[in-house]
């Protein structure tokens, strides 16, 4: 809808008019919502989360720690790379908040919620993380909870 209507919304617009931001912009959306999935998030969720509830015969049973440990040392890449994406950027494919911001910071919340980020180590990403989760559309995520799985104390403050 972005494409065809995008443009009556002007300012408010979560594409770039630019074909080449806008290629940027989808770069990014693959990014976190196919690379960083399928190498960290996807992984951790499965068997941080779905595992310890899951029957033995549906593949549940004790987490494998291999996988949380390549998980883990996968996060470390990406967090560097939003992390210069936000250092030099003031949202992570330009000026403007996109789709791309939105994709990042689904990603990363899940990832938050778990308290598997160190954001002692990437204060760019953070401090963009924050602008994020201050924006009134983004709030109400913050208050939605697995059951069983609490999230670390810092998930739902604004200024963390």
């Amino acid at each position: 809808l972005d494409e065809t209507r995008g443009v009556l919304k002007r300012d408010k617009r979560l594409f770039a008019e630019d074909p080449m931001q806008r290629a940027e912009i989808r770069r990014l959306i693959d990014w976190y919502l196919n690379k960083a999935e399928s190498e960290v998030t996807r992984h951790l969720v499965r068997e941080r989360v779905l595992k310890p509830v899951m029957p033995e015969t549906a593949g549940g049973g004790s987490p494998d720690s291999g996988a949380i440990r390549a998980a883990r040392a996968n996060i470390r890449q990406h967090m560097k790379y939003t992390n210069w994406l936000a250092g030099t950027r003031h949202w992570l494919a330009g000026s403007r908040v996109t789709y791309a911001d939105l994709a990042a910071a689904a990603t990363l919340s899940v990832l938050d919620y778990l308290g598997e980020i160190d954001w002692r180590e990437h204060s760019a990403a953070r401090e963009w993380y924050t602008r994020v989760k201050s924006r009134p559309s983004f709030r109400p995520l913050l208050t939605d909870r697995v059951r069983g799985l609490s999230p670390v104390s810092h998930y739902a403050d604004l200024d963390f």
